[in-house]
């Protein structure tokens, strides 16, 4: 029996030995795990809350990107050099409004662009004052995108399309109609978009600008001569066309409006250059591009409120500017941009344009539009920002 009983006194006596082993081992390993935890002198405590940390970056990250944040990346990687443009603009909602918007909300700053409105009263003035350096940038209507055409400024960006432009009469004088204006002063502004209106008017009725008393006058003057009556008829834009509605009252008849030519033509109006300027600031030109993007989606959603900004920036009634919304097409957001981009419908907007400068005489032959369309500066803009 001894005999017996001395491999189980052996195998018990095995066993709680190597428990009392195990108990020692893992009392080392807790009072290693202690002294990490102190926080005192050990070398390994910062290894030890790197990885939480770096985690919680990550989560971070994570998290930006989820809200559609930036992340810390991508800030630093939209950190832009600083600088400044002068941009000329014409006082009404068709030329300012997605400039002043780009400003108000902020996005000129976030392209690390400083923005100098500059306040003119036709396009060719301003492509005037671009070829003489006091101008980087201007907006013009449609009727300036013929001196585009004839290369003295390149497109980069379109805005909108224009419904802005009108012929006017005063019925005091004797006009009711388009046929009445023969023998009638009437005010222009040679090489603009409410000249076109007049021609084509005009065209529709056999006649030409032989057949009346044309008077050179800037937008202001127009306003002017129409409420005094030194003229008879005008071809003007908003929103002066309201200021003489509103003076004039029932003595005042809409002649023609673009409307009255929306199948035949689209009207743009667009953000110009120098060629010099192109080639020399090709970066700046998509930044700019970038800003006006985001300022067209907006523009599109609050208009009412983009007219309040406008009619500050012009010093105009509120009011006055609030009636003039109707008259332009804000639906050239960024979404029908980069679409419209990618099956020419853009490219045509400025052949059809180009057609109507040739009908008119205004052109004596076809450009190509890729002449004088930086389509590359809107679609790398469009890219940028999506």
């Amino acid at each position: 029996m001894i005999a017996n009983d001395y491999p189980k006194r052996e195998e018990k006596e095995e066993f709680f030995m190597r428990k009392k082993m195990s108990l020692v081992l893992v009392s080392t390993m807790m009072a290693a795990m202690l002294a990490g935890c102190g926080g005192g002198g050990s070398s390994e405590a910062p290894a030890s809350t790197a990885a939480p940390s770096s985690t919680a970056a990550e989560a971070a990250e994570t998290k930006a990107e989820a809200e559609g944040g930036e992340t810390e990346a991508e800030a630093e990687a939209e950190s832009f050099e600083p600088a400044t443009l002068r941009v000329a603009y014409m006082p009404n909602m068709g030329s300012a409004s997605l400039a002043v918007t780009a400003r108000e909300k902020g996005y000129f700053e976030e392209m690390g662009l400083t923005v100098e409105l500059v306040e003119f009263q036709g396009g060719p003035a301003e492509i005037a004052a671009m070829a003489s350096g006091d101008i980087d940038i201007s907006q013009i209507g449609h009727g300036a995108h013929a001196l585009c055409a004839e290369g003295e400024a390149v497109i980069f960006q379109i805005d909108c399309t224009s419904l802005a432009d009108a012929v006017m009469g005063n019925k005091d004088k004797g006009v009711n109609s388009i046929a009445d204006l023969k023998g009638k002063k009437v005010a222009a502004t040679s090489g603009t978009s409410a000249e076109i209106i007049l021609n084509l008017a005009l065209q529709q009725e056999g006649m030409t600008t032989d057949d009346l008393e044309v008077v050179e006058m800037d937008a202001n003057g127009i306003v002017t001569a129409m409420i005094s009556g030194n003229v008879d008829a005008c071809a003007t834009w908003s929103p002066g066309t309201m200021t003489i509605e509103d003076a004039l009252g029932d003595k005042t008849v809409w002649l023609a409006t673009n409307q009255d030519y929306v199948n035949q033509v689209t009207f743009p109006s667009s953000y110009i250059t120098t060629q010099k300027f192109a080639d020399s600031n090709h970066d700046l030109l998509v930044r700019f591009s970038r800003a006006l993007q985001k300022a067209a989606d907006y523009r599109n959603s609050n208009i009412e409120e983009v007219a309040g900004w406008v009619a500050k920036q012009c010093e105009v009634d509120a009011d006055t500017m609030k009636a003039t919304v109707g008259e332009g097409n804000w639906t050239i957001t960024s979404d029908f941009l980069g679409k419209s981009l990618e099956d020419g419908t853009i490219k045509t907007y400025y052949e059809n344009q180009q057609q109507v400068f040739i009908d008119g005489g205004r052109l004596t032959e076809k450009v190509d539009v890729n002449n004088y369309v930086l389509f590359d500066v809107m679609k790398e803009a469009y890219e940028a920002n999506k």
